[in-house]
């Protein structure tokens, strides 16, 4: 027998309490630790969080009515609108009046059992209203004997600091891989020509069309390119293929470039056999083959050398654009210009070492980002076995 069903045997053969979450768990308002100014800057040392997948919205020079969270004393913030979470051990200030602070009952429970319990609760909102206290706190949760929760924490902790390691790993990589790429762009002087965009593309807007749950090619959006310059497989949305739209059709290793919003200058590779046809706030670009291979320029589009010539070229105002006529302005540097094929050989060269760093990076079906899938799936299944108590009956 574990150790876990010599307890269970031990202290709740016939079953555990079960309790509402609110019970057990005290919420703090946030008026006192939201931030004063949102002129964020990565100088500056303390945090502003959100409870979203951001989590880390900035830094701020704020030293006042901090939440001093600590590896001793954690919280878990909660947004009251979504119910995410997240776990948070250091000093922080937040952006929101919609977080609240959770901490426990010590005589009851313990903090990291409750994050375990919460990331066990399959529940979300899409109403703009507070869930604490009217909905999420009225959650019931198996409660066994502390000490039973000691063994299920230690257990699930196993799981979570594995996922942290390769996390870390997958971030020392991306910095590898920023610094390789940045190197093997830099070229001495008589090696390299800056050409820009304009004389070496052409750039073609997308099709303005209402998106379908169903049709003859996927549509593809800005909302479908990811963080790595690559297509998000879920949450497809399609149109019909028509004369009107043919010309609209992607070929495979085609680039797609956001234009407009948050995700500006984002480039995407088109690596899919099926077909595709992208939308209007995405720009295709299309290269003369003999001078740039594509995924060269993907590359590219992805380093220093591109984002520092994109924000300054970007127009300003409430809605960032960068339109064809921008990104005709982009300069790429083509190596061994008056040497064709030596120069499309320097770049597959360039294009072989980058894809390796990328494919451990940031693929989804090898390298670490699929070990970290694989755990985090190994976690969920055991986290919900453990979890799942027979409820203990009321005696009369």
């Amino acid at each position: 027998m574990t150790k876990l069903e010599q307890l269970i045997n031990e202290l709740c053969p016939e079953g555990v309490e079960y309790v509402n979450i609110g019970g057990v768990v005290n919420y703090e308002q946030p008026s006192k630790y939201i931030v004063k100014n949102t002129d964020y800057n990565d100088d500056y040392d303390i945090p502003v969080l959100t409870a979203g997948q951001s989590f880390i919205l900035g830094y701020t020079n704020e030293t006042e009515n901090l939440y001093n969270a600590s590896t001793e004393n954690p919280v878990i913030i909660f947004d009251d609108f979504t119910a995410a979470f997240k776990w948070v051990d250091f000093p922080f200030k937040v952006k929101s009046s919609a977080m609240k602070m959770l901490t426990v009952d010590i005589k009851k429970t313990t903090l990291r059992y409750i994050f375990h319990v919460m990331s066990n609760i399959s529940y979300s909102s899409n109403e703009h209203k507070r869930l604490w206290i009217s909905i999420y706190s009225e959650l019931q949760i198996p409660l066994p004997p502390l000490e039973i929760q000691s063994e299920i924490v230690r257990i699930l902790d196993n799981f979570t600091e594995i996922t942290a390691e390769i996390t870390a790993e997958i971030t020392a990589r991306k910095k590898q891989y920023n610094y390789y790429r940045d190197k093997l762009l830099t070229f001495e002087e008589g090696e390299v020509e800056w050409k820009t965009l304009g004389d070496v593309g052409e750039f073609t807007y997308g099709y303005a069309a209402k998106a379908q749950d169903s049709g003859g090619a996927r549509f593809i959006r800005i909302s479908d390119i990811n963080t790595n310059g690559k297509l998000i497989p879920t949450d497809a949305k399609f149109v019909d293929i028509s004369e009107d739209n043919e010309r609209f059709i992607l070929k495979k290793n085609d680039l797609l470039m956001a234009r407009t919003g948050a995700t500006y200058g984002k480039t995407m590779i088109f690596e899919e056999d099926y077909p595709a046809i992208f939308a209007g706030f995405l720009i295709k670009l299309s290269f003369d083959k003999k001078i740039i291979n594509p995924k060269y320029y993907w590359h590219f589009s992805q380093s220093e050398l591109f984002w520092c010539q994109a924000n300054r070229l970007v127009s300003g105002g409430g809605q960032p654009q960068f339109n064809a006529n921008a990104v005709r302005e982009v300069k790429i540097p083509i190596p061994y210009p008056n040497d064709p094929v030596k120069s499309l050989e320097e770049q597959n060269r360039i294009i072989s070492i980058l894809d390796k760093f990328d494919a451990l990076t940031s693929s989804i079906t090898e390298g670490l980002p699929r070990e970290i899938e694989l755990r985090q799936k190994q976690y969920e299944y055991y986290r919900d076995m453990l979890l799942s108590f027979p409820k203990e009956e009321v005696k009369e």
